[in-house]
């Protein structure tokens, strides 16, 4: 239980689109305030998944072969197979969006350049500004919103089918399962310590960061997805013929 609780917590961690998103936060004015609040709705919607898992369980975990143990591990193995079949479906869905922008700069490279720098600074200027403006007005109340919106719950779901193994009898189940809220918030909490101690160059690293995560999002979101199925997928089956 505990080295499957580290590998979703760093999955989760890593995972893109959370951090993209909280960039944004932290970024509009009052942003740590609003990073904050963010980070508090993330933790609580954790440690309800895992609240709620152990309140079903009592604290013990199913007797080895028994219908909930089982039913743990084959919910464990349809989340593995579902994150690599959406791995795929990026993947794929990437490979045709860059086919199509191919053929699209290919087609306009027909015009005249004038017209092209204009049309595509215009559109991406719009959207990131768009963007920015809506988290400048944004609230507490709608960055944790935000948060459990941005939740991966499929990440989340195959922490609580783990959990159920937790043995509330054993002090080291209490540890593995604060270590996985830890680190599956690990990054969040270190952007906003950076904000809080050093503002300034928070604000230039976090505008770096998105700048590197819009272009690397889908390859990130791919393996990510792809290195937890596999996982689950394994440990799932190997537990289920051993």
């Amino acid at each position: 239980m505990v080295l499957d609780l580290l590998v979703i917590g760093l999955i989760i961690t890593l995972f893109p689109l959370p951090i993209m998103a909280f960039v944004l936060v932290v970024s509009a004015p009052r942003g740590t305030r609003k990073g904050l609040a963010f980070i508090l709705a993330w933790l609580a919607c954790l440690v309800t998944v895992i609240a709620i898992v152990l309140l079903l369980t009592g604290g013990q975990p199913p007797p080895p072969r028994s219908p909930p143990s089982v039913a743990a591990l084959a919910a464990t193995l349809v989340i593995g197979l579902g994150l690599i079949f959406y791995s795929e479906h990026r993947r794929r869905r990437r490979r045709r969006t860059a086919a199509s922008t191919d053929s699209a700069a290919n087609a306009r490279s027909a015009d005249t350049g004038d017209s092209l720098d204009s049309g595509d600074s215009g559109d991406s200027g719009d959207s990131g500004e768009s963007l920015s403006s809506r988290m400048d007005d944004a609230t507490g109340w709608s960055a944790a919103a935000l948060a459990v919106l941005l939740q991966p719950w499929g990440m989340v779901g195959a922490a609580a089918a783990t959990v159920v193994q937790a043995n509330l009898s054993h002090g080291a189940s209490f540890v593995a399962l604060m270590a996985f809220c830890l680190l599956a918030t690990s990054t969040l909490l270190a952007m906003e310590l950076y904000a809080v101690f050093s503002p300034e160059k928070a604000q230039r690293a976090l505008r770096n960061m998105r700048a590197w995560l819009e272009r690397h999002k889908e390859p990130a979101i791919v393996v990510t997805c792809l290195v937890l199925g596999l996982w689950l997928v394994g440990r799932s089956l190997y537990q289920l013929t051993a």
